[in-house]
């Protein structure tokens, strides 16, 4: 596809020999730039624990289980707060019990019963 908007190429990429798929690339004539190695050194001091340095291993766990609990106290009440009229419409609608759906349901089934009954009733005599 050419190149609608732009200018020619003044030399064409097609002229130039090309080379197979599995040949070496040509030789650059750029000088490559050397990477120095650099030495590596180990060294066998114990670690640090996090949180730094504890007179006994159980405080500071005790204490992150102590900020954990609460935080998830303060995420619950904050959860637990209505904060407007469509929140208190969702609690709603959410407390209503299935048993109290069912009976409506159950209702209504009951008068299409009776007025089917009522209607074959009707039509045989």
């Amino acid at each position: 596809m050419g190149n609608l908007c732009g200018k020619p190429s003044k030399s064409d990429p097609f002229s130039q020999p090309g080379r197979t798929v599995g040949s070496a690339p040509p030789p650059s004539t750029a000088p490559r730039a050397t990477i120095p190695k650099t030495t590596t050194t180990t060294t066998t001091t114990q670690g640090q624990n996090l949180g730094g340095p504890t007179t006994a291993a159980g405080d500071n766990r005790d204490e992150a289980r102590r900020a954990a609990a609460r935080a998830a106290e303060e995420r619950a009440a904050k959860a637990s707060q209505t904060k407007g009229k469509l929140e208190k419409d969702l609690a709603k609608q959410k407390a209503q019990t299935r048993v109290g759906t069912l009976e409506n349901v159950s209702q209504e089934e009951r008068r299409r019963r009776d007025v089917d009954q009522t209607a074959q009733a009707v039509f045989y005599n």
